[in-house]
């Protein structure tokens, strides 16, 4: 499993709306492309975000899905990634004064990561998800609060 957290310099409701628009997903997510779909009750459970991973023109179509929301406190979801599997995400919202702690676990569950011993993915895994939590930063602090 994956743990990375950052304090983002803004309050909990600004990280929710970047986390609710789904159309903002792979400005975020390292490893997304591009979105195809975004279902029309996203974040509620059950909806999905349709997108492709990889780069042109070796881009391939999945999708990820909400398994709990909470809004402005949790969303966990289940990310497919066709080849690399698929996993278990939890993205995690604690105010702290005017910022926000925002933790990222993730659990692959399906795929070629799951076969790999723990101490050689894990260091992916961190990686990928601390530029995650960079990209999102950037966006949530640099957004118009209109």
């Amino acid at each position: 499993m994956s743990h990375n957290e950052r304090v983002i310099t803004a309050r909990s409701d600004q990280i929710w709306d970047v986390l609710s628009d789904g159309w903002l997903y792979p400005t975020w997510v390292v490893g997304a492309s591009r979105m195809r779909e975004v279902e029309g009750n996203w974040p509620a459970v059950g909806s999905r975000l349709h997108h492709s991973v990889g780069s042109w023109p070796m881009l391939v179509s999945d999708h990820t899905e909400v398994l709990a929301c909470e809004p402005e406190r949790l969303l966990k979801l289940h990310a497919r990634g066709f080849p690399m599997g698929a996993a278990e995400v939890t993205v995690t919202l604690t105010p702290e004064g005017p910022d926000t702690r925002v933790v990222i676990e993730e659990m692959p569950t399906h795929g070629p990561a799951v076969l790999i011993p723990k101490p050689a993915v894990s260091p992916l895994l961190h990686w990928r998800n601390t530029e995650t939590l960079r990209r999102l930063a950037y966006i949530a602090e640099h957004r118009d609060d209109t």
